[in-house]
């Protein structure tokens, strides 16, 4: 639980179990994921309501349900949208933009979120799993959702790009996924550090990989692409200011830009570029309901996994282990479980 604002403020604590309120339902944890966003806020470099419960990557089972709740049930497998309030009458949420609401207030940051026994969210952000999609499989439907919104929502791929990917971490290896079912020609670009991270990228259908701290990448994109332009399309998965950087190097001209990682703070960005090389630029925030059923079918269909992303699993209790490791990078993906799951 982040006890209050300022960088740490992150202790164990008892808390009461809820209940649901009208239109709500209570999901017993199975298993939630650690997010760079839930680093964020323990370096209070995000947004978070003290006191609050972290975690917003959550699959579990209902196990109550509030009054005028209907469509949903008791003992069903579920993993659920983060939104808890939006105002639902600003502009952005009356076009379907919800999740640029100015008062919007998510699981884990301003309500309690999945890093416990029990959590509590409106009935209306409920996804049931498909049978073949395990609890640990399902609590990272979340991330997977917003790198559909990212590269899907506003379309940003079609069959034949090139696309470099920079990061292969969770979420750039996620999106290595979704661009490669999408048709593209993928380069995942990675550091001195990254072996793992660069081997899983190749077994889930990177058609290359560069570590960037060795080599240039630019060689191979202008070899693979049409005439050597460059890239198609680039995201920008790690959350470091170098690696943006440089793929504004590997866009072709009136190509894509497309900003998934979260920095934590202002980096030097050549915008220049964006003006010579007449990039289109694209951003994305969390995700909207759309994203979440493609995710989902995606996961059903198998043409997206993310059990391989899973490299570590620690007991709630053990948070302050598993957010090291995670820092260090010495697992992809690290889930926190209740410890009576």
């Amino acid at each position: 639980m982040k006890v209050a604002r300022g960088v740490g403020q992150v202790e164990l604590r008892d808390i009461p179990e809820p209940t649901p309120s009208v239109g709500q339902v209570k999901i017993k944890v199975a298993a939630a994921g650690i997010c760079g966003t839930d680093l964020h806020i323990f370096k209070d470099e995000f947004r978070s309501v003290p006191p609050v419960v972290l975690g917003h990557e959550v699959a579990g089972e209902i196990v109550e349900v509030g009054a005028g709740v209907e469509g949903v049930a008791v003992g069903e497998r579920v993993t659920t949208e983060t939104y808890f309030a939006t105002c639902g009458n600003c502009a952005y949420c009356r076009t379907g933009h919800a999740n640029l609401c100015l008062n919007r207030r998510s699981i884990g940051s301003a309500v309690n979120g999945g890093f416990t026994n029990y959590v509590i969210v409106p009935a209306g952000n409920i996804h049931r799993l498909p049978e073949t999609v395990d609890f640990e499989a399902g609590a990272l439907t979340e991330p997977l959702a917003c790198v559909c919104h990212a590269v899907l929502t506003k379309p940003t791929v079609t069959p034949g790009d090139v696309a470099v990917i920079a990061g292969p971490g969770a979420i750039g290896l996620l999106t290595l996924q979704v661009v490669k079912a999408a048709g593209a020609t993928v380069v995942m670009l990675g550091t001195n550090g990254d072996e793992q991270r660069m081997a899983l990228a190749r077994e889930l259908g990177a058609d290359y990989v560069v570590n960037v701290s060795a080599e240039p990448p630019e060689p191979l994109v202008q070899a693979i692409t049409p005439e050597g332009l460059g890239a198609d399309v680039v995201y920008e998965c790690s959350g470091a200011g170098p690696a943006a950087q440089q793929l504004l190097t590997l866009a072709r001209r009136n190509g894509r830009y497309v900003q998934i990682g979260l920095f934590g703070k202002s980096i030097a960005w050549d915008l220049d570029q964006v003006c010579f090389r007449e990039l289109t630029v694209t951003g994305s925030n969390a995700s909207v309901p759309s994203a979440w059923a493609r995710a989902l079918q995606l996961l059903e269909s198998g043409k997206v996994q993310t059990k391989p992303l899973i490299t570590a699993r620690y007991a709630v209790t053990d948070w302050a282990e598993a957010f090291e490791g995670f820092e260090r990078k010495t697992a992809i993906k690290t889930l926190l479980k209740p410890v009576d799951a």
